[in-house]
Formats: structure tokens, C-alpha cells, sequence
């Protein structure tokens, strides 16, 4: 169990004790009036801004390629994968580089405007991705969306500081976005849209909706999100008091570029390795990491092996086959869908084994794609190419399972979440913690893409275990993944028997 005094030498010493008794209390007693009167419209508030990650992130995947071409980025069209990887693989490294650093600003100056400014600026980066005119402005605006969307981290913080364990399952499997990338070239469908800004840059549309999607979130947090640093709840009635006794009170301003610029980076830094020391933390961190890697590399490697041809181990779905099957793995919703299962299994399980059992379902997941390779060669008729109604069906059945297996592994986010706030030795240094977490999967999700498409092609190219050597290595890194989980239920029932 992790000692508050330890964290001491962790560069928190400013933190006087009687701090931290106030900064207790308020979290973990009289949750009554929050759910009453707040819990509703923050947790409203704060799945919208959440939304903006996700929906920047991923809503340039469908026209990424035709955005490059369009831009003539290069004359071979076999450049076209490397640059669009690129663009792609820009805005999770800069998340990476600064999203526990966001988490560490939360901490000192507050939530809410960490969190504001971060929502504001993922709006104008995705907007003007829109309109760039060639590589360079393309990763420069996906570079700074990616940095501001770092706020994902204090985002989830909030959520830990606003709920109790009545209802923290429910609030944590919340996420998701409503829109995508779907409005691309809309000249080309609609002559409403010919001869104006959507015609001279036709991918500008999406970038647009996504841009406003966030602006909405700016504007609601502005209203309706409240502050939840104890330390700014704390100057706030301490700033009345002395109001109300006719003194002179100091009033809260906004910190300056100068401040936010000097603030010790590198003492950030030290301090998250001095968490990752922790057992619980580092089990959450690694194992997030192999997490990330199961979502992300089963999104890419899905809609390639459902492309592939059958003889070359793949399903040889034709290119207009529903993308809404096809990119469903990779849709941000698709942790939030098997979410909702968690308030109803936290009933009857504690989170850690609920952690346990979910990661458990991603090596079953991808050693059962094989099989449905399998089943497609045997119904598959040589001469005319195409499978029997046997085999049909029993393919799609293989397709349900596949991806039911996928929603439960999303589980794992959830309730990766939960047990962050449950495991923290202190709600000051909930902010720190969630960083550390985030900034390990943001680190799997730089890499995990192009590492599952290069295995891929790897394992085709070479025909390694029968072309199904990607398969295999993505369930063994998942059993991984399983192993050091269960690192997370070993110190949960310590606590539990500490208690």
C-alpha cells in the first residue's frame, strides 16, 4: 500500500499536512448534494469535452489518403501510406509529450481552466487542418491538437473527483463521440456546397464539425464546469471570509505565459517516475500500455485482414462492403458501448477483477480471427471464387463473436480509470496519477498502427506460421498484458484486507 509520507521526497513537500486533510475531506464525504444538484450536468459537460479527443484523432482516418493525394504531397502513390501514417502518428506523439505535463498544470492551477484552454485550442488545430495547403501545415495543426488535447487526462481526474463509488461506474463508461469523419468532398455530393470554401479545400467539412464539436464543449465548460481542486475550492471560501470581515482579499488570476512557461518540466518528469515506482501505478501504466496496443492494433489489423484476400489469410470483403462493420473497431465509441455493461457488473465484482477478466478477452479475440479465415477457405468455391450459405453464415456468426469479444476488452478502460482513483495514495495527487496512466497509452498508441500493419505484412509476406504470425504475436503481447495485470487484484485485496 503506497504511503502518503513517501510521497514527500516525490517533490510534493509543499503540500503541508493539514492541506491534505482538507483536500480529503471534501472528496471522499457528504456525496449527497453532488448527486443531487452537480453530478448531472458536470458529467454532461465533461463527456462532451471528453469527446473532443477522440473525434479529432480519428476523423481524419477515412480521408486521409485522398487529403494527401489531393495535395500532391508526392507523385509515387506508394508514399501515400508513409505520409499518412505520419500525419496520423503526429498528433498521439504530441499528446504523449504533454499530457502529463496538462495533468501536472491541472494540479497547480485548477481544472477548469486547463481544461477550457485545452478544448479551445483542439478546436482551432482541428479546424485549420481543414484548410492547410501542404505537409507542413498538416502537421503542424495536427501536432497542436494533439498537444492540446492532453486535457483527456484531467478530464478523467474531474470524473474521479466529482464522483463516489455509488456511482463512478456509471459515470466512467460514458464516452463517445456522435459525429466522425463522414463529410468529406462534399461538392462532389451536394451542389449546395460548389463554388465556395468547401469546394477549393474539400476535406475542410469534417475538420469543421469537429472543430465545432469542440467550440460546444468550450462554451458549455465556460457556464456550467465548476472548479474541483481542493486548493481553489479552499482560496475561494477563504477569499469570502476575508471579504466578509472588510478586508482586503487578493483576487485569483489567471497564470501568465510567463508562469505556465517556467513551470519546472523536468521536476514533473522525476516526479512521474517516482509514481511509476509504485507497484499499483506501474501495473496500471504497463498494462495500459498493452491495452492501448489490443484497441488500436485490432482496429488496423481487422479492416486489413477483412480485405485480404482469403487465399493470403484474409476474408476478401469486397470495397463496398459496410464500413460501418469494417470501422467499427475503430470508432472512439466502441469502449463506450461495451462501458455501459460496467455499472452493472461493478454490482457484482470488484473493478480489479473486472480489469482482469476484460484484458483477458484480447488474446481470445485475435487468435479467433484465424478461424474465420479458416471457415472462408473451406466454403470457398475455386471456380467462381465465392463461399457456400454454410460457410456464409457461419462466418458472420464468427464476425458477431469477434467483435463482442472486442467490446468486452473495452471494458478494461473503464474500469482502468476507476481503479486509478480508487489506488491513489491522495485526491491531490489524482491529477499526477491519471497523467502517468494516460501518457503510457498515448506512448502504445504512437507505435501500435504502424507495428500492426508492418507484422502484418510481415507475416504475408513471409507466410510465417501459415500467414498467421500476426495473430499469434498480438495474443501472446495481450497474455502480456494479463500477466502483469494481475499485479492490480493482488494489491486490491491487500487493501481490502488492510481495511
Amino acid at each position: 500500500m503506497l504511503c502518503p509520507s513517501r510521497f514527500s521526497c516525490y517533490g510534493f513537500s509543499h503540500h503541508a499536512s493539514s492541506q491534505d486533510m482538507l483536500e480529503t475531506t471534501p472528496l471522499l464525504s457528504n456525496p449527497e448534494p453532488l448527486k443531487r444538484s452537480t453530478t448531472r450536468i458536470q458529467i454532461a459537460v465533461l463527456c462532451l469535452v471528453r469527446m473532443c479527443d477522440p473525434v479529432a484523432f480519428t476523423q481524419i482516418f477515412p480521408f486521409i489518403n485522398e487529403f494527401l493525394a489531393y495535395l500532391h504531397v508526392t507523385d509515387d502513390p506508394s508514399q501515400i501510406g508513409y505520409f499518412s501514417g505520419l500525419v496520423e502518428s503526429t498528433f498521439a506523439v504530441s499528446q504523449l509529450l504533454f499530457i502529463y505535463q496538462t495533468a501536472r498544470l491541472s494540479d497547480k492551477f485548477g481544472r477548469r481552466p486547463v481544461i477550457m484552454i485545452g478544448t479551445l485550442g483542439v478546436a482551432l488545430a482541428t479546424t485549420s487542418f481543414g484548410i492547410s495547403n501542404n505537409i507542413f501545415e498538416l502537421l503542424v495543426s495536427r501536432s497542436l491538437a494533439g498537444v492540446f488535447a492532453g486535457t483527456a487526462s484531467v478530464v478523467h481526474t474531474v470524473l474521479g473527483e466529482i464522483t463516489d463509488n455509488t456511482n463512478q461506474a456509471a459515470v466512467f463508461s460514458l464516452y463517445g463521440p456522435l459525429i466522425g469523419g463522414t463529410f468529406s468532398t462534399p461538392a462532389a455530393k451536394f451542389t449546395l456546397f460548389e463554388q465556395t470554401i468547401f469546394d477549393r479545400h474539400p476535406y475542410f467539412l469534417p475538420c469543421l464539425i469537429a472543430g465545432i464539436s469542440s467550440i460546444s464543449g468550450f462554451v458549455l465548460a465556460y457556464f456550467f464546469l465548476e472548479e474541483t481542486l481542493p486548493s481553489q475550492h479552499r482560496y475561494g471560501k477563504e477569499t469570502k471570509h476575508a471579504q466578509s470581515a472588510g478586508t482586503q482579499a487578493a483576487t485569483f488570476t489567471p497564470p501568465s505565459a510567463r508562469e505556465l512557461l517556467s513551470y519546472p518540466i523536468l521536476r514533473s518528469l522525476f516526479v512521474m517516475l517516482r509514481f511509476f515506482v509504485e507497484d499499483v501505478l506501474r501495473s496500471l501504466s504497463v498494462s495500459g500500455m498493452a491495452l492501448e496496443l489490443n484497441q488500436t492494433s485490432f482496429g488496423v489489423l481487422f479492416v486489413l485482414y477483412c480485405y485480404t484476400p482469403i487465399g493470403a489469410g484474409g476474408l476478401a470483403f469486397p470495397a463496398t462492403f459496410d464500413n460501418r462493420v469494417l470501422s467499427s473497431p475503430r470508432r472512439p465509441h466502441s469502449r463506450s458501448s461495451s462501458g455501459f455493461l460496467l455499472p452493472f457488473l461493478l454490482r457484482r465484482f470488484e473493478a480489479a477483477s473486472i480489469y482482469n477478466i476484460s484484458i483477458a478477452a484480447w488474446p481470445i479475440t485475435f487468435l479467433f480471427l484465424p478461424i474465420l479465415n479458416i471457415i472462408a477457405r473451406r466454403g470457398l468455391n475455386e471456380s467462381t471464387q465465392q463461399m457456400d450459405d454454410h460457410s456464409r453464415s457461419a462466418l458472420w456468426v464468427g464476425l458477431a463473436i469477434v467483435l463482442a469479444l472486442s467490446r468486452v476488452g473495452g471494458i478494461a478502460f473503464s474500469a482502468s480509470m476507476i481503479l486509478v482513483r480508487n489506488n491513489v495514495p491522495r485526491p491531490s495527487y489524482l491529477g499526477a496519477a491519471n497523467g502517468l496512466v494516460q501518457t503510457s497509452m498515448c506512448l502504445s498508441r504512437c507505435i501500435s498502427a504502424a507495428f500492426a500493419s508492418s507484422v502484418f505484412a510481415f507475416s504475408d509476406k513471409y507466410n510465417i506460421l501459415g500467414g498467421y504470425f500476426w495473430a499469434v504475436l498480438h495474443a501472446f503481447l495481450a497474455l502480456v498484458g494479463c500477466s502483469i495485470g494481475r499485479n492490480i487484484t493482488r494489491h486490491s485485496r491487500k487493501m481490502l484486507e488492510a481495511t
